[in-house]
């Protein structure tokens, strides 16, 4: 248990060595942000999008991250919380007085950059975006010590139009984002579903149509076959007859009717196309 805890205390003082670089520290916020987006279920590039370019009224913009929604609607999400003044108050060894000041200037930190978001207006430059934009803190003791020594800081943040999230709450809001993204997709389906439905319909009613055409004209041909063999019995047949009782022509021929095959009728009957409806 002791070794545990050593580790994670050297990792905890290795990560935060290493964050005192600004770049360092702002790529690590935007790692952070990328792997709550991807743990809430959600793909790059479909999803969502990463340093999208934009253009406000009056400058060039470039959030972290935009998140799609359904109907091509889009939330702006920033990750860029300043962290310098947090790392400083739980660094190893601080005096509590001095990790106090460190704290108060976190929250002061925390507030000027809901100022700085809130004038850059950055849904502005996404088309069907919502205005807000969600401040994302890469941990829930961000937003906490910020809270401690500005209690009204959520509401000064919603009165901008700025949304501050942890990773807990992120999730929360993604999660049913992508819900939303199922829904969609699962109304789109519906809807090519009854698209393809009304066309298999129409399609079958036209085979359907050729169909009874083909029954009626067999029909007819049934008819019209019968007419001419009962025409061959009742005509030609008689005639045939009385030349085959000449003598003269049984013996030149050296048939009789009787040698002759009788033509039947066509006793069949073409079955009916179903009535449509």
């Amino acid at each position: 248990m002791q070794l545990t805890s050593h580790r994670l205390h050297e990792q905890t003082a290795r990560l935060a060595g290493a964050l005192q670089a600004p770049q360092i520290r702002g790529r690590w916020g935007e790692i952070q942000l990328e792997r709550v987006v991807e743990l809430s279920g959600m793909s790059r590039h479909c999803d969502f999008s990463t340093q999208v370019h934009g253009q406000t009224a009056d400058r060039v913009v470039r959030p972290d991250m935009v998140v799609h929604l359904a109907g091509g609607r889009t939330i702006v999400v920033d990750a860029k919380v300043p962290l310098q003044a947090f790392l400083d108050s739980t660094s190893a060894g601080i005096a509590p007085e001095a990790a106090r000041d460190k704290a108060v200037r976190h929250a002061q930190a925390v507030r000027a950059h809901i100022n700085s978001l809130s004038a850059k207006a950055y849904w502005s430059a996404q088309t069907s975006s919502p205005e807000f934009v969600v401040l994302f803190l890469p941990g829930d003791g961000v937003l906490d010590a910020a809270m401690q020594h500005d209690p009204e800081l959520l509401d000064y943040a919603f009165a901008r139009d700025i949304v501050l999230a942890t990773p807990g709450t992120l999730i929360a809001l993604l999660r049913t984002v992508a819900l939303g993204w199922r829904q969609h997709a699962m109304a789109e389906d519906a809807e090519q579903i009854q698209t393809l439905g009304r066309e298999l319909y129409r399609r079958i009613d036209q085979v359907l149509g050729h169909l009874d055409k083909v029954g009626s004209a067999l029909r007819r041909s049934v008819e019209s076959y019968n007419s001419a063999i009962g025409a061959v019995d009742t005509r030609l047949g008689v005639t045939a007859r009385k030349l085959s009782e000449l003598e003269a022509l049984a013996v030149s021929t050296g048939q009789t009717t009787s040698d002759r095959t009788r033509l039947k009728p066509v006793d069949s009957t073409v079955r009916s196309v179903s009535p449509r409806t």
